[in-house]
């Protein structure tokens, strides 16, 4: 009986373990995290360090979606990788058919999500068995105001949702106009953001002789400067046009695109919001026919030195050689001057007109 037993567990890893490799697949294909999130590095990007004993409760396994040291040997929905231990894995599933009580396994809780401490085996072979919850001894790691973690968040969201909040905390604009949505969906662009507000602090203080207050100076900023552009882009429908991006991307990439034209045409000021939004939608897209394009322009824009797309230079691939990387940047160079000579400016209304 108990080799029948030890065979059943060994052929339910083997069966987890194609099931795994499956589920990489997918998640290769759909874009949806595989990897189990290390605690460490959540941790450090969350800032979250107070640690609260919760006892032992029983918690959701779909929760349960980090480790602390074994990130690496399961996938996300637990199944077990070469790295898991096959022999661990198998004993435990055939004591788990035995009806054997388990100890409580070990997690921390932060936000929505919890991550093993002990026990990684335990909740992979308790999601075999089709178990929907798991008792566990709990450590809860309050997180900072206002930062939410939900189960289906990878590292790239987490660090994006902590930037939006130091970005919030230190410009307080939800305080200042409640309701202000300025999400970024690209890691590490909201110092840009703030720039524009210091930007706009400046001149506002020479404009009026005086030291503009902070909170002044994002107001004005939001009214004056960052919703015109937004509200542009909502009147032309263009969001359409780049699924998957917030209007504050957009605002970023067509105060690039003003700058651009104005340099272009040799104008003393950025040309009006309305013929900015009209000419990027015409010269961008994030529709998939453009996005290679348009992804390999990043790239060669980050060997540049910067670009439009704003991508860190750890993000971007590559250039196989200097050879290779130079005669892209050439022709990238010639694309760049080409798409912006195709950009009309209304004529009709003047070279004033178009300026702010």
């Amino acid at each position: 009986m108990v080799f029948a037993d030890a065979q059943a567990a060994r052929e339910e890893y083997d069966k987890a373990s194609r099931r795994a490799i499956v589920e990489e697949i997918l998640a290769a294909m759909t874009g949806r995290p595989a990897d189990l999130l290390p605690f460490d590095e959540v941790q450090r990007i969350l800032r979250a360090h107070q640690q609260l004993d919760r006892g032992v409760q029983m918690i959701p396994l779909d929760r349960i979606v980090g480790s602390v040291g074994r990130y690496r040997d399961f996938t996300r929905a637990f199944l077990p990788r070469s790295g898991s231990s096959r022999h661990r894995w198998t004993r435990l599933h055939a004591a788990m058919d035995r009806m054997e009580i388990l100890p409580p396994i070990e997690v921390y809780k932060v936000g929505d999500i919890y991550f093993v401490k002990d026990g990684n085996h335990r909740v992979s072979v308790a999601r075999a068995h089709g178990l929907k919850e798991i008792e566990a001894y709990v450590t809860e790691l309050p997180l900072p105001e206002g930062v939410t973690v939900t189960p289906d968040m990878d590292l790239r969201d987490l660090v994006q949702e902590a930037e939006y909040q130091e970005f919030l905390r230190q410009t307080r604009l939800d305080k200042i106009r409640p309701g202000a949505d300025v999400r970024l969906t690209e890691p590490g662009r909201y110092p840009l953001l703030k720039e524009h507000i210091d930007v706009h602090r400046y001149y506002l203080g020479l404009e009026q002789k005086r030291e503009i207050p902070y909170e002044e100076a994002v107001a004005s900023w939001y009214d004056n400067v960052y919703m015109p552009i937004v509200q542009k882009i909502r009147e032309m429908g263009i969001m359409r046009e780049f699924p998957g991006r917030t209007e504050a991307d957009l605002y970023l990439w067509i105060a690039d695109h003003r700058e651009a034209l104005r340099e272009h045409y040799q104008l003393d000021a950025p040309p009006r919001p309305e013929v900015a939004v009209a000419t990027f939608a015409e010269t961008h897209s994030d529709l998939p026919v453009q996005k290679a394009v348009k992804k390999l322009r990043r790239t060669i824009s980050m060997a540049l030195g910067g670009g439009p797309g704003g991508l860190r230079r750890e993000e971007v691939v590559e250039l196989p050689t200097e050879e290779g990387a130079v005669s892209a940047i050439d022709s990238a160079d010639r694309e760049g001057e080409e798409e912006l000579s195709t950009v009309q400016l209304p004529t009709e209304w003047g070279w004033m007109d178009v300026m702010e």
